[in-house]
């Protein structure tokens, strides 16, 4: 469920050379950090994690921490913007921004009161293939907290006025992004990839389908998606496993027991092409597509070594050496493995000064083409998978919410509660022959490419990169 910015304009030449001081000493005080940080942070990695299941068979992976008076849940219901229907593209984004305006007995001002009242904090998200719920909140408010989150999982007003505001504000936001490039270049860009598949549509929708939403579509599809057979919930903090059955149970068992989705189809992205989307701009930003890999397949870790050698780790990856340190193209130029249910993909981004955009985009070829050809180094190899190992604890499990978010979506990847266990020897077992085929198999392709700028300067000496 991953989104890719595009990064900024390269250097000036004269500050090239200071700002890759700039850059690099930046780059050593947050691996001095790092390290600082690890000893005590590592020990996340092996926190007991109990799988807790109620009286009525609400499934949650709970974290007991009593160190301070806070819980934090997060949850997810199968099927996001996927499902919505054609022609009211928007409704589950919409809907998401309902649940703290009503519910129950309580209209939207006398909810958001108790809420404050309760300490707590709540949100929903819409995502491609989930509906995200999440509520932070004291312990000792825990049961006014947990009641206002029945209420608005099982009983939410979705009452005309609120909708219609909340459509307002979305709208807004849509307007604005029309005269947006990026974004205007996004959607043609998903169009092109996805063709006609739910993918390629916007997760806000459009004037159109957003005017056409009516409460009714919204209580339906809440019918349909909120159910127990697609819910995943972790939780963590203050709270132990006994008063953690009862509260499940208190908010998610009045919900149907089984969603009613509609069927999506799997989709490859539609490679071999190039998207220019011409806007007279003092930069230019650069998207190439390959094949990715499932989160399923055999072959993932060795994919996800492959890619951060080649753009997914910020400061030592192929990508940033050759665009960003050797040639000043770019402030910054990275690869993505972007991990969808239907689909899957790597991606690279960048951005760079528009007389250069040719330049850069053939850069980026060649790399890619490179680690395609020979694969990486045993030394490439050995340091991404240390760092990786190293780094899980700080950018998974800083935070309680952070805990909370990790473990739903090691449910929704069906990796099993002992994962975090079992990770490091994952990682290690990969061979630099695994990677090497993976980066075979993933890069040879010819990839898709979006450029938004200027049409693009040749190449002395080539065509477009």
């Amino acid at each position: 469920m991953s989104m890719v910015l595009s990064r900024t304009d390269s250097f000036a030449s004269p500050a090239r050379e200071e700002g890759g001081r700039v850059y690099r000493a930046v780059a050593i005080l947050c691996f001095a950090l790092f390290f600082l940080l690890l000893p005590a942070l590592a020990a996340r990695a092996e926190m007991n994690i109990q799988e807790v299941k109620s009286k009525q068979g609400i499934t949650a992976w709970l974290v007991e921490d009593h160190s301070i008076p806070l819980i934090a849940i997060r949850f997810v219901f199968d099927g996001g913007s996927a499902q919505d229907p054609a022609g009211k593209e928007g409704l589950v984004n919409l809907m998401t921004g309902l649940f703290d305006e009503g519910a129950g007995d309580l209209d939207s001002d006398a909810f958001q009161q108790k809420l404050d009242d309760a300490g707590a904090e709540m949100s929903f998200q819409a995502a491609r293939d989930g509906t995200y719920g999440t509520m932070r909140m004291l312990s000792q408010e825990k049961n006014e907290a947990f009641d206002l989150l029945k209420l608005a999982v099982d009983r939410p007003r979705f009452d005309q006025a609120p909708i219609d505001r909340i459509r307002a504000q979305v709208l807004s936001g849509i307007l604005a992004n029309e005269r947006d490039p990026n974004t205007v270049a996004q959607q043609r860009w998903l169009r092109a990839i996805y063709g006609e598949h739910p993918y390629s549509r916007s997760d806000q929708g459009t004037k159109a389908s957003l005017n056409a939403i009516t409460a009714d579509d919204i209580r339906a599809f809440h019918k349909a998606n909120f159910a127990r057979d697609g819910l995943h919930v972790a939780v963590v903090g203050d709270i132990d496993a006994a008063t953690l059955s009862d509260k499940l149970d208190e908010v998610f068992a009045g919900l149907p027991e089984k969603q009613t989705l509609a069927p999506v189809a799997d989709v490859t992205p539609r490679l071999g092409q190039q998207l220019e989307v011409n806007y007279d701009l003092p930069q230019t930003s650069l998207q190439l597509a390959w094949p990715g890999v499932k989160r399923s397949d055999p072959d993932f870790f060795a994919a996800v070594l492959m890619n951060e050698i080649l753009g997914g780790s910020t400061f030592t990856s192929r990508l940033f050496s050759e665009v960003r340190e050797k040639r000043g193209l770019a402030y910054g130029v990275s690869s993505d493995l972007v991990d969808n249910e239907h689909s899957h993909s790597l991606l690279v981004t960048t951005a760079t000064r528009s007389d250069r955009a040719a330049e850069t985009l053939s850069i980026v070829r060649q790399v890619v083409k490179d680690m395609a050809e020979t694969g990486p180094t045993e030394e490439e190899l050995a340091a991404i998978k240390k760092y990786l190992i190293g780094a899980y604890a700080i950018n998974n499990l800083d935070s309680s919410s952070s805990i909370a978010a990790t473990l739903v979506e090691l449910q929704v990847d069906k990796l099993g509660i002992d994962y975090m266990k079992r990770r490091a020897a994952l990682i290690n077992a990969v061979t630099l022959a695994d990677v090497k085929a993976a980066a075979r198999r993933l890069l040879s392709a010819d990839p898709a490419v979006m450029v938004i700028g200027p049409p693009l300067v040749q190449v002395a000496g080539g065509g477009k990169g």
